[in-house]
């Protein structure tokens, strides 16, 4: 049991991470209004009677899982049918945070979440894996197909204003 002084506020804990857990919730719905849907249901299983941190390893962790869950639970799927995977990126602007964020929820699902945990949110493949529910070497090459589909994108838009 924890000290009184090392006690978790998760209410407290939860704003904090609330960025975090949007711009997540953006990489697996790709939609703004569904990830505010997700994350209003993750902030209320945070805070409800049933735990869904038992206090070991990172809150943050258990929320970005529980998400990712909840998302397969009411899509009924795990992944994005390749139909539905846009790749497309906005054309003629200057690359500034929002367009990076439009080009990061643009790749597919699986590409968007890996490449935000560990270019983004700094997270091991293996932290990165657990949370998505792949093995970390999966993890390497998501990342390495986001990372060059960035850079085409980039490229792309580049030539564009050219």
């Amino acid at each position: 049991m924890r000290p009184a002084q090392e006690t978790i506020d998760i209410s407290r804990d939860l704003v904090s991470l609330l960025p975090r857990l949007r711009r997540f919730a953006l990489t697996l719905t790709r939609d703004g209004l569904q990830a505010d849907d997700l994350v209003q249901t993750v902030c209320e299983r945070a805070t409800g009677r049933q735990p869904v941190w038992n206090g070991h390893g990172r809150l943050e962790d258990a929320l970005y899982t529980l998400a990712r869950t909840l998302r397969d639970e009411t899509t009924g799927r795990k992944r994005i049918p390749a139909n539905l995977q846009d790749g497309h990126s906005p054309s003629g602007k200057a690359v500034t945070a929002g367009v990076v964020q439009q080009m990061i929820i643009s790749m597919p699902e699986g590409l968007a979440s890996a490449f935000l945990l560990v270019a983004v949110e700094h997270r091991t493949y293996r932290d990165a894996g657990r949370i998505l529910d792949l093995a970390p070497d999966v993890i390497a090459a998501k990342l390495a197909t986001a990372r060059a589909r960035l850079a085409s994108m980039a490229s792309d838009m580049t030539e564009r204003r050219a």
